[in-house]
């Protein structure tokens, strides 16, 4: 699991980044307003611990521009302004959750982990990723606001990828994906399907990645 926290605090984020990665999960830290949304983007978190009062940008205005570009990451809001309508702010600006200060470690853990399990549960792509985003109801891919015209199976093949945006799928679990119910066709066949799609995403900015031995991985062009 990866997590962005996102807190000018350097007591905090020290004492928080130790003691997460002491419990396996992976911690990326900022501590600026104006360069959160851009380490958000680059970083692909699975969640967002999100102070408010940050130099150079609010968080509240951050977690606005993230929902209003497409971010849909589970949000945690960790602050010392506690009141009853600082929360209903923070909750319909599109946090997931709020936690004031002073907190306990444990049940920021569970929070976390909570959310994290109900976003994988609901199978959600990350939306607006290099400008690709799935709809969930029709299956469709927009980059860019553009529906990518695909064939079904390299647009099966683009959703299983973006599911995970830099991480490694098994070609098993891909060739599944891609050919259901279809025991004729060799494992290989998959490798045909990547090739394609390869080509036709490369205006996108996204990098269709063979990993031998392992799967494939989308990430962005360096």
């Amino acid at each position: 699991m990866k997590l962005l926290l996102v807190e000018d605090n350097t007591t905090m984020q020290a004492t928080l980044s130790r003691a997460f990665e002491r419990r396996g999960i992976q911690v990326v830290t900022c501590d600026d307003g104006e360069r959160a949304l851009a380490v958000w983007r680059d970083t692909q978190p699975d969640a967002v611990l999100l102070d408010l009062s940050l130099p150079g940008k609010d968080g509240l205005e951050v977690l606005a521009q993230a929902r209003g570009g497409g971010l849909k990451t589970p949000v945690i809001i960790l602050t010392a302004r506690g009141t009853v309508g600082d929360r209903i702010l923070g909750l319909n600006t599109g946090a997931d959750d709020y936690l004031p200060k002073p907190f306990d470690l444990d049940e920021l853990e569970a929070r976390v982990r909570a959310l994290v399990r109900r976003a994988g549960d609901a199978d959600a792509a990350p939306a607006a990723w290099c400008g690709m985003a799935v709809d969930r109801e029709s299956g469709a891919v927009y980059h860019l606001g553009q529906p990518l015209e695909l064939p079904p199976r390299e647009l099966a093949l683009l959703r299983a990828v973006l599911a995970r945006p830099g991480h490694a799928i098994a070609k098993e679990r891909l060739f599944e994906l891609v050919f259901p119910g279809e025991p004729d066709v060799q494992p290989e066949a998959i490798e045909v399907v990547a090739y394609r799609l390869r080509k036709k995403i490369a205006h996108t900015g996204a990098q269709l990645v063979t990993l031998r031995g392992l799967g494939y991985l989308i990430k962005a062009q360096p």
